[in-house]
């Protein structure tokens, strides 16, 4: 009875630590005062043990809008909008698709 509790607890833990570390989509980090603005950007938050760069990409080719192309602009860890066990913020710029 205790062995087949403790399998049910541990297999709720698994999946409550494995949707933990899904990368999804948050704010980009404000940019500095005086910075340029670099245009459309969007921000992922995911744990750079989990999450492949194809994965990451994906994401972020899917969060930009009008048929634009993601390409990689800043990483952070500052853990202002992401929480810990998904620590990375990958920034992209939202570009056009070359002709």
């Amino acid at each position: 009875m205790k062995r087949g509790l403790l399998a049910l607890v541990l297999a709720g833990l698994t999946t409550a630590c494995s949707s933990a570390l899904t990368p999804f989509p948050t704010a980009p980090r404000p940019l500095d005062a005086g910075a340029n603005d670099p245009g459309a950007r969007v921000a992922i938050c995911y744990n750079a043990f989990k999450t492949s760069a194809e994965q990451l990409q994906k994401l972020a080719e899917q969060e930009c809008l009008g048929g634009t192309i993601a390409e990689r602009y800043d990483t952070d860890y500052r853990l202002d909008d992401c929480p810990i066990l998904t620590p990375a913020r990958a920034t992209f710029l939202c570009r056009a698709k070359p002709k």
